[in-house]
């Protein structure tokens, strides 16, 4: 920014004071603020956020005008709001997807905890907050998001080589159930589908790159396989993975297996952002009683122990399900009611949490070496 007034200090000074809700830190010293001008009494603030959250941004404004207005000599506030997601360097030796500035994971330890649906959720909430989303379905077995986008037919390729993958409802999305005829079964041993799935990534043109003269996805989301298996491994150690999220129900046994796939991502040096509670309360439309039926606050002991957010906590919700088999997921059917109101602020704590990672974390990861026996 140019020089400042004796004025505009003043201003700077106490938008100092105003805090991110989800960072923690305030937009001066986090380098947020653009620009900050003063004419004829009116402060004309600019300040580019790092994770999407248009939702916010009133209310973020009206943080910003409350403190401005207490300074002598400005009477009116006018706030103006960007995003900018920033690239994040993958584990050592990963070659980043130049279509996708991040690759976040949605994982659980075990199947039925409802975690497609969390991650297809999770990626329409933050293309509503303002993101350029893209999701990878890397169940090479049981692909569910053609389903749950309502996409079918094979996408075509521009060179026979490479792969456009369809949008619907303002994302793109890549799964082998568009490329297997009829719902055929996909019988294949780990290493074949292992290769599949880095092709689906990798041949996949997600965004657009810059070389087409347009931008890259802010974040491709991946909905893992559940499990954590050799696949499973051989997926973290071959995409160039930003960081994971960890879906469970409150129950003991999917906490079990939930713990196992946070350590999995540990391991691989993969951050794990936070862990999401599904199903943890059934509210009976009926008489109103709140019931717990898998469990009371599992996902939120597990994230304390395990030293991680709880990112959220969604109910056990027939309309959900109903939404999601019917290719409108609750983001697009009612992205403003209650439920849709839970996918968005979990997905501003990810994009938040995300953007305080460092730049490139990648010298900080062990590297991997396999030594013959002696």
């Amino acid at each position: 920014m140019t020089a400042l007034s004796p004025l505009e200090t003043a201003a700077q000074s106490a938008l100092a004071t105003v805090t991110d809700p989800l960072t923690g830190q305030n937009w001066v010293a986090s380098r947020r603020l653009q620009s900050l001008r003063v004419e004829n009494g009116t402060a004309h603030v600019a300040i580019d956020l790092g994770y999407p959250a248009r939702s916010q941004w009133a209310d973020y404004t009206a943080r910003v005008r409350q403190a401005l207005l207490q300074v002598e000599g400005i009477r009116d506030v006018v706030v103006s709001w960007s995003t900018r997601v920033q690239t994040h360097a993958a584990s050592r030796g990963q070659a980043l997807l130049p279509g996708a500035r991040n690759v976040v994971a949605v994982a659980s330890g075990k199947g039925g905890v409802g975690k497609s649906t969390t991650a297809v959720n999770l990626a329409l909430a933050l293309a509503a907050e303002g993101a350029r989303v893209g999701m990878l379905d890397a169940d090479i077995y049981g692909p569910s998001q053609p389903l749950m986008l309502g996409l079918s037919g094979k996408p075509p390729s521009p060179d026979g080589k490479t792969i456009t993958p369809p949008i619907n409802h303002g994302i793109q999305m890549m799964s082998m159930g568009l490329l297997v005829e009829n719902q055929a079964p996909t019988i294949w041993r780990g290493p074949m589908a292992s290769q599949a799935f880095d092709q689906l990534l990798r041949l996949t043109n997600w965004g657009q790159t810059p070389e087409e003269g347009g931008e890259p996805l802010d974040y491709l989301i991946v909905d893992m396989p559940p499990g954590t298996g050799d696949i499973h491994l051989s997926i973290s150690q071959r995409a160039p993975l930003t960081a994971a999220v960890i879906v469970t129900t409150p129950q003991d046994i999917a906490l079990l297996d939930a713990r196992k796939g946070l350590q999995m991502f540990e391991k691989v040096s993969v951050p794990v952002l936070g862990v999401v509670e599904n199903m943890a309360v059934f509210h009976c439309p009926n008489c109103g009683h709140d019931t717990h039926i898998f469990g009371e606050d599992g996902g939120k002991r597990m994230a304390e122990e395990c030293g991680v957010p709880l990112l959220g906590s969604m109910p056990l919700d027939m309309a959900i399900r109903v939404q999601a088999d019917s290719g409108r997921p609750t983001m697009v059917s009612d992205p403003d009611g209650r439920v849709g109101s839970l996918y968005k602020a979990m997905a501003r704590r990810l994009a938040a949490s995300l953007s305080m990672l460092p730049k490139d974390y990648s010298s900080k990861m062990p590297g991997v070496a396999v030594e013959p026996k002696p």
